[in-house]
């Protein structure tokens, strides 16, 4: 080859290497500059839909974007979910909201577990009892699940909701792995997200805490459509701080709903048949309307306590109270009964008791926590009253509600609790009387202030001895309580048919004590004759003779059928 034509080959040869370089770095400084484009958007693990890692777990934080999720997939597509409730009424309630955000989002409900898509279960932190039951029922749906997986079948997501979810978080996951979705009480909103992420096997976990979050925007969707009976959420969260207890860490700070939504909420429920209503909240007398007001409106009295009672923080400032409230409902749903829990004996000032008896349709009944009934424990509990303050409040109840029923709860075996000290709570249980009690030994729990300055030093044994003791002596006093209503003519709304028996119907009076009545027709009021009989159904009220009672029951005649008002007016 020629000097001439060899030199032009290599010209050629080097014109397109340089092209070639010069095509390479544009395509290298453009991937830099789309990646840092990228970096503000999701990223790859964020497009859920073609994650392929199953291991990963997704934690909701405040300090990091929403990851990106086709509004597509947040549609259920008609997948059938299966719900369990633990613990207390306010977990039933949040069961409804949780049920209804779903059941907007093409969601369908099954009670058979079997036909289940997804197992959703809201539970109890309250003691390590209810933490157990859940642990034990997640071995069953861990093998439920895998036997799906070895057959091929439709797969199963498992969901835990709720005051464990918020105690443990990740550790869920980390401990149950067939678990692939956690909420926390603030975060039922959220769940359908959450259930997207975890489809495709992705573990996702939200239990963030909010400052505002009330669901009072969620009209909640009853589980149990024949039961006239039914809760209302007013308030969520916890100040108080008890030194036992569980509750402030698992569902936040206190915040109220607006009165308004209350109101609309109940009269929705009328609407739909229901006869009495349960309002909802960690310390539902506590609660405080501040939706109404303004910045820079003129200062408000500070929220009143019972006498001898105090708090660990600040007085609140303005707003409209419980009582309030009460009068409120009572106006605006007359045939209807109101009942509340779970109250904090502090927050019964003369005001509440006072409304208590002015409306017919307010119960007259009361839960009044003591916890225990010595002082030193109770400072140890920080409960923020005394023995005496605690009795002196019942004195006053029962001045102002004659016919009041009072339930409570005790706890045995608390940090440090001597033989005289449990002795104490022995004797308030007896010197009070209570119709109902919820009787509890001692469960610590992690976070708590015990946790940090106590030692649970109670043996095990020695609780559950004493636990046997209050059962005892709470017994005997509802017993001989419950007598006293023998001969007296009492309101009862029916529920539905006795356990034991279908020819027995079941209710509950003013005072939330069960009375079996016989089922069969009666006269349809007070004036008519035995001509003018009509069935007894749920929902009834019916004026009844009592005739039996024991601790837990009261048996009676069913005489009419009648009305609150109309019951209340001739007495």
């Amino acid at each position: 080859m020629s000097t001439l034509a060899r030199n032009s080959t290599l010209f050629r040869l080097g014109r397109t290497m340089l092209a070639k370089r010069a095509c390479l770095r544009s395509q290298f400084f453009s991937s830099l500059k789309n990646a840092a484009h990228l970096k503000e958007g999701p990223s790859l693990q964020d497009f859920i839909r073609s994650s392929t890692d199953p291991g990963s777990v997704y934690i909701a934080s405040r300090n990091e974007p929403v990851p990106y999720i086709a509004p597509e997939t947040l549609r259920g597509q008609k997948r059938k979910v299966f719900l369990e409730v633990y613990g207390c009424q306010m977990n039933a309630s949040d069961t409804e909201i949780v049920w209804s955000i779903l059941k907007t989002h093409d969601y369908q409900r099954t009670v058979n577990v079997k036909e289940a898509d997804i197992v959703l279960m809201m539970t109890c932190a309250i003691r390590e009892g209810a933490e157990d039951t859940v642990w034990n029922r997640l071995k069953h749906l861990r093998q439920l699940k895998q036997k799906r997986e070895a057959n091929d079948d439709r797969p199963l997501q498992i969901g835990v909701l709720g005051c464990m979810a918020e105690r443990l978080k990740k550790q869920l996951v980390e401990k149950e792995h067939s678990v692939d979705v956690v909420a926390g009480p603030d975060a039922y909103k959220d769940l359908p997200r959450l259930l997207a992420i975890g489809q495709k096997g992705q573990k996702a976990i939200n239990v963030l805490l909010s400052l505002d979050e009330t669901y009072a925007d969620v009209v909640p969707v009853k589980l149990d459509r024949k039961s006239k009976t039914a809760y209302v959420s007013i308030m969520r969260g916890c100040d108080n701080m008890c030194s036992y207890c569980i509750v402030p860490f698992t569902r936040g700070k206190e915040r109220s709903r607006p009165i308004k939504s209350i109101r609309d909420e109940v009269l929705q429920l009328e609407n739909e048949g229901i006869r009495e209503i349960t309002l909802l909240g960690q310390n539902v007398n506590s609660y405080r309307d501040t939706s109404g007001q303004m910045p820079g409106d003129a200062p408000k009295e500070a929220t009143l306590l019972a006498p001898g009672f105090r708090t660990v923080y600040k007085s609140k400032l303005g707003g409209l109270r419980f009582a309030e409230l009460l009068s409120e409902l009572a106006e605006a749903v007359p045939e209807m009964r109101i009942r509340f829990t779970s109250p904090h004996p502090k927050d019964f000032p003369r005001d509440v008791l006072e409304t208590i008896a002015k409306y017919p349709n307010v119960c007259n009944s009361l839960h009044l926590p003591a916890q225990s009934g010595n002082t030193q424990v109770l400072e140890r509990m920080r409960r923020g009253y005394t023995r005496e303050a605690y009795l002196n409040l019942v004195k006053e109840v029962r001045t102002i509600i004659p016919n009041v029923t009072l339930s409570s709860d005790f706890i045995c075996g608390f940090c440090g609790e001597t033989e005289p000290e449990f002795a104490d709570t022995v004797t308030l249980i007896e010197s009070v009387g209570y119709h109902a009690a919820f009787l509890f030994a001692y469960s610590m729990r992690e976070k708590t202030t015990a946790h940090r300055r106590y030692s649970d030093d109670v043996p095990g044994d020695v609780k559950q001895e004493r636990l046997r003791r209050m059962i005892v002596a709470f017994r005997s006093e509802a017993e001989r309580l419950n007598r006293q209503f023998i001969d007296r003519t009492e309101l009862i709304l029916v529920e539905g048919y006795s356990k034991r028996s279908r020819t027995d119907l079941a209710g509950r009076n003013d005072g939330n004590v069960k009375v079996i009545i016989p089922a069969g027709p009666i006269r349809s009021n007070r004036e008519g004759n035995c001509n003018d009989l009509r069935p007894i159904g749920v929902g009834d009220y019916v004026a009844v003779r009592i005739s039996e009672s024991n601790s837990q029951i009261l048996k009676g005649e069913p005489l009419y059928h009648t009305t609150l008002r109309e019951f209340y007016a001739v007495r």
